[in-house]
């Protein structure tokens, strides 16, 4: 707050001072003065949503501008910006506007809003001459609006023809003034523009059919133009007296006809919106629904009068026409053949009705022929007269007709025998016996029978079905189907035993650690009806796949429960395997125990000294036992007095566990830093090290040693040599060591290990463990020095 108001003042001193417009009076004596503008505002546009940029005529370098505003209707004025160059300020107010921002001494105004429609007052204050004057700049600004997209607007969207309609081009807004355009388009036809339609409103009155169709209108003003989506004029009428057509043509002077067995198609039209529904009668019986009907094959049957119907069903008006047609026919279709079983023998009939005259209809089989008859013929035959796989045929004939027509009828026992199966309905309260021998000509008949070989209810071909109460007394007891065909000898028979059920599970007792997944198995061991086997959880509720974790794996006669992500708190307790049917339930109990997951060991940190120029670490530590370790993370924090004086963050993570060191980089040298360590586990992290402070490498004498040494032995070469070299050329000012020029060298070797100096500097050598790489430190090879001095007494 404290830097806002500072950056306010001198705005606030620049808004106050342009406020008052200066009066160019005496030189060098301004005064304070308010003059009204002598001069027309200039007028600018823009559109909503746009930009606009509002320049002033600032002149030279300008002291102070300063924007204001003043809403249409209104006499007083509202600042809007303001700035001396260096700093800008936009008052808050000035959003009504839009984003409201300075360029230079330019107002720009992006994402313009309606509220900016007024007039702008630029007031730049600058020097000139040693004088202050004061310019004005009057803006009027006009904000366009452009045209939303109209929408075609019917008063009626489905007239019905003849009354009154009104099209409305509506349009949500627009600056004025908006244009307006039609066009329609019929179903079928082009699209063509209504020239002499200019207006907002298309009056249709009295509208027609010919009105029917698409209508779209377009707007456009100053800013935009923009089309309608079209919008579906749907005029009702009719239907008109349909008109009927019969192909092929043939004309009475009653009406039409048409050559018997020929396909004759009657088709009718009426002209209706919406398109109306037409229903054929003959001889005032409904025979068909629909324009067109198709006679596939004429017959007598269809002599008569044909009378169509068309309904409209919007406007519920009808209209008919009627025709005669005269055919003359045989039977209708062909004869139709059936096989009746009875007892030990079966029934042959054969049925041919119509036609004129009736037709003659003949039974033949394998073994001659048969009786015959007009229109309908019945033969019995025993059993033993009837072979599997025999064929009899049934010829009709009609003196229409060119040649015979036949059916036929295969007469073949069932394949294999009865099949027996149960279920139980309506929520176990009954059981259903199901028994099927499907096949065969005639079908077989089937029958129940109970442990006494007594019949339970009727007889029924092909497939029996019985119902029994539930009731727990009918486990164990037997129920037998039979079947009975005229082609098998002796009859055969299924058999099924009702059963209560029985279940195991596959362990009892099952552990699990905490976030594994356990299985608990459970096997369907018999039962009939058919038994449905589901889990109840610890609580003695349906466990249902998909919530907390469970998920139910059914195989065959198996249902197994998988559990993942094991909870102790959700998942621990005793489940129970339940099977059931319509004779009772079976149940077994499984206890699942969840264990938690054992704490990872703790961490002791071995070592943690500073490496090269203090911008790198090297870690070791050590594990205190077992514990089923994943992992490592090392943290970091920077160090102070006061223990919250940083927050723990990550230094190196995802470790693996059998690592035992981590060399640490990108340290600041300037910071101190502590460490510790954490040992982590799959679903726990083990308690942290103690805290440790890096310590710097140990000290090495071997450098300096080396160094002195080095500098003594040249030292004391130098000095040998200048004296050697004196004595050489002055004998006599030395005379004894002139008489004894007898070179005297004595060596002295120093060649000593760089063990053997830190021993004697009383330094112990860094430890390193194998496997982690070590600090590097400064090495130095060993140096051989060689001292040789000539002396003369």
């Amino acid at each position: 707050m404290g830097g806002q108001s500072a950056l306010r003042k001198p705005l606030s001193l620049l808004l106050l001072t342009s406020l008052c417009l200066l009066h160019q009076g005496a030189w060098g004596q301004p005064h304070l003065t308010y003059r009204a503008p002598d001069e027309e505002a200039t007028s600018i546009q823009g559109v909503r949503g746009g930009s606009v940029e509002l320049a002033c005529d600032s002149g030279p370098t300008p002291l102070v501008v300063l924007w204001s505003f003043t809403p249409l209707g209104s006499l007083i004025p509202r600042p809007v910006a303001v700035t001396n160059g260096a700093e800008s300020k936009v008052e808050a107010g000035a959003s009504a506007l839009g984003v409201v921002s300075l360029w230079n001494s330019s107002l720009v105004l992006q994402e313009l809003r309606e509220g900016a429609r007024g007039h702008f007052l630029c007031q730049v204050l600058h020097s000139a001459s040693g004088q202050l004057h004061t310019t004005y700049t009057y803006l009027t600004l006009a904000v366009l609006v452009p045209v939303s997209k109209p929408q075609v607007r019917l008063s009626d969207p489905s007239p019905v023809e003849g009354t009154s309609v009104v099209a409305t081009c509506a349009v949500r807004e627009g600056t004025e003034p908006v244009t307006f355009a039609w066009r329609y388009q019929a179903p079928r036809g082009p699209e063509e523009d209504l020239v002499e339609v200019t207006k907002q409103l298309l009056q249709l009155d009295p509208v027609n059919r010919t009105h029917l169709g698409w209508y779209v209108c377009s707007a456009h003003n100053a800013v935009n133009r923009l089309s309608s989506d079209g919008t579906f004029l749907d005029v009702i009428y009719g239907p008109d007296n349909p008109v009927i057509t019969v192909e092929p043509l043939g004309l009475t002077e009653e009406g039409f006809w048409a050559s018997e067995r020929e396909e004759v198609t009657l088709s009718c039209h009426a002209a209706s919106n919406p398109p109306c529904h037409y229903v054929w009668l003959h001889d005032h019986t409904q025979v068909h629904a629909g324009p067109v009907y198709l006679i596939t094959s004429a017959s007598h049957a269809h002599t008569g009068f044909y009378t169509c119907l068309a309904h409209n069903s919007l406007l519920d008006t009808h209209s008919q026409t009627t025709i005669r047609l005269t055919i003359y026919y045989p039977p209708e279709g062909q004869p139709s053949c059936s096989v009746l079983p009875t007892l030990g023998a079966v029934t042959l009939a054969c049925t041919w009705p119509g036609g004129l005259p009736a037709a003659q209809l003949q039974w033949e089989g394998p073994q001659g022929t048969g009786p015959a008859a007009l229109s309908n013929v019945t033969w019995s035959r025993t059993a033993p007269q009837l072979p599997n796989g025999g064929v009899f045929t049934c010829a009709g004939q009609h003196p229409a007709l060119a040649l015979p027509m036949l059916c036929r009828i295969s007469l073949w026992e069932p394949l294999r025998s009865p099949t027996c199966w149960t279920t139980a309905t309506a929520g176990d309260r009954f059981i259903m016996l199901s028994c099927e021998w499907p096949g065969g000509e005639p079908r077989a008949v089937l029958s129940w029978l109970n442990g006494q070989q007594q019949p339970l209810g009727t007889t029924s071909p092909s497939l029996a079905i019985h119902l029994l109460r539930a009731q727990e007394d009918l486990a164990g007891q037997e129920f037998t189907c039979r079947g009975t065909h005229p082609l098998r000898v002796p009859d055969p028979h299924c058999q099924l035993q009702l059963e209560a059920p029985q279940v195991a599970v596959a362990k009892p007792w099952v552990s699990v650690l905490e976030g594994g997944e356990a299985w608990l198995g459970c096997v369907l061991l018999g039962g009939t009806p058919p038994v449905q086997l589901l889990w109840l959880g610890p609580q003695r509720q349906q466990v249902e796949a998909g919530l907390s974790g469970f998920m139910l794996h059914p195989e065959g006669a198996q249902l197994r429960l998988s559990i993942r992500d094991a909870d102790p708190a959700r998942h621990r307790g005793t489940y129970q395997c339940v099977a059931h049917n319509a004779l009772g339930n079976s149940s077994r109990s499984v206890l699942l125990e969840v264990l938690r997951y054992p704490a990872p060991p703790n961490v002791t940190i071995s070592r943690l000294t500073y490496g090269r120029h203090r911008r790198e670490v090297q870690l070791q530590w050590t594990v205190q036992g077992p514990g089923n370790l994943t992992g490592f993370l090392v943290q970091r924090r920077a160090s102070a007095p006061s223990p919250e004086a940083g927050a723990w963050e990550t230094a190196a993570s995802d470790i693996e566990p059998e690592s035992r060191g981590r060399r640490l980089g990108g340290l600041d040298p300037g910071v101190r830093y502590a460490f510790r360590v954490l040992a982590l586990n799959h679903h726990t992290a083990g308690h942290p090290s103690e805290v440790k402070i890096p310590a710097d490498p140990p000290f090495s004498a071997y450098p300096a040693v080396l160094g002195a040494a080095g500098t003594g032995v040249v030292v004391a070469t130098v000095v040998s040599l200048l004296v050697f070299q004196y004595a050489a050329r002055h004998p006599g000012t030395i005379p004894c060591l002139g008489r004894l020029l007898v070179p005297m060298e004595q060596s002295h070797q120093y060649r000593d290990s760089r063990e053997d100096l830190e021993e004697r500097a009383g330094i112990e050598p860094p430890t390193t463990t194998p496997g982690v790489d070590p600090v590097q430190e400064p090495t130095d090879a060993p140096v051989n020095v060689t001292i040789t001095v000539t002396a003369t007494p």
